[in-house]
């Protein structure tokens, strides 16, 4: 009699048990339908899993990439545009340079040239003191402070450093945020240390009486600011490269985001059809399961036991 009872109850054991299995990979299925992901926990897939996990690395490192490619992007393209407002300015100012030191200009003519200089030369502190998308001053190199800065006599000079720092893009690569301040502004006129502040508030005053000759000064003047003029299409020929540079980058990331997108895909996610395939045949054998383990137990057999 003890020999009986104990096959029954592992015949209930081992039955239970079976349902039991049946209604987790039900669970399991269900979940994986109702997410979309193959893989809930590591021991479904030990190795699919740790894919996935190095995957996901992969995923935050180029997120940061991406992010550091669009500021940069973004930074690069407002220092070329004022740039491009600066190359305006100075071919203007060489225009009003030229006519200044033309004779008949006059007197009155000179005065109105030198309050547009000097309107032009606020304009110029102001794009140089630009601000990158992030609120960091555009042309002050790795500085913190405004780039340029003028003392109570109206001379400008720069605040920065001579550091432009690079941002990471992409594996093993780094580009340069952009342009300092002294790059962009300030060069050498015939030996003689100068700026483009310099050039244009020079002029002006010269127009207003503080040289002897102001047509001869307009003429001298025009050496400054085609220095000035090769300055900033230089800038302009290196934020432009650096702008096409990040722009390959980031279809480069977009690709291999792709990529990534791909195999996390192929790895982890629910093979839908394949998996309500499974379900049903799973659900079919639990029933079947249940069904079988009810006329067994009510057998005459069992009850006498």
């Amino acid at each position: 009699m003890s020999q009986v009872s104990n096959s029954t109850g592992a015949f209930f054991e081992r039955s239970l048990g079976q349902m039991g299995d049946l209604r987790s990979s039900i669970e399991r299925l269900q979940s994986e339908i109702a997410t979309g992901e193959r893989i809930q926990r590591g021991s479904d897939d030990p190795v699919g899993a740790a894919r996935l996990r190095a995957l996901t690395r992969l995923e935050r490192r180029g997120e940061t990439e991406e992010e550091n490619a669009a500021r940069l992007g973004q930074d690069l393209s407002e220092a070329s545009n004022q740039i491009e407002g600066i190359v305006s300015i100075l071919q203007r100012a060489r225009e009003l340079s030229v006519a200044a030191a033309n004779d008949p200009v006059g007197e009155n003519g000179r005065a109105a040239i030198a309050e547009e200089l000097e309107q032009m030369a606020e304009e110029m502190f102001a794009r140089s003191n630009t601000l990158s998308i992030t609120g960091a001053p555009l042309f002050a190199g790795t500085a913190g402070d405004p780039a340029f800065v003028r003392d109570a006599s109206g001379v400008v000079t720069y605040n920065g450093n001579n550091q432009n720092g690079t941002v990471p893009v992409a594996p093993g690569t780094e580009i340069e945020r952009g342009v300092t301040g002294e790059q962009l502004f300030e060069f050498d006129d015939n030996g003689t240390p100068s700026s483009n502040f310099a050039v244009l508030t020079g002029l002006a005053a010269a127009l207003r009486g503080s040289a002897v000759d102001p047509a001869q000064a307009s003429q001298d003047a025009l050496s400054g600011i085609d220095s000035a003029l090769d300055n900033a299409n230089r800038s302009q020929t290196v934020i432009g490269t650096r702008l096409a540079w990040v722009e390959s980058i980031q279809q480069n990331q977009q690709d291999r985001a792709i990529d990534v997108a791909e195999q996390r895909s192929e790895i982890g996610d629910t093979d839908i059809a394949d998996t309500i395939v499974r379900l049903q045949q799973t659900l079919t054998a639990l029933e079947a399961s249940q069904a079988s383990f009810t006329r067994v137990s009510s057998l005459t057999l069992f009850n006498a036991l």
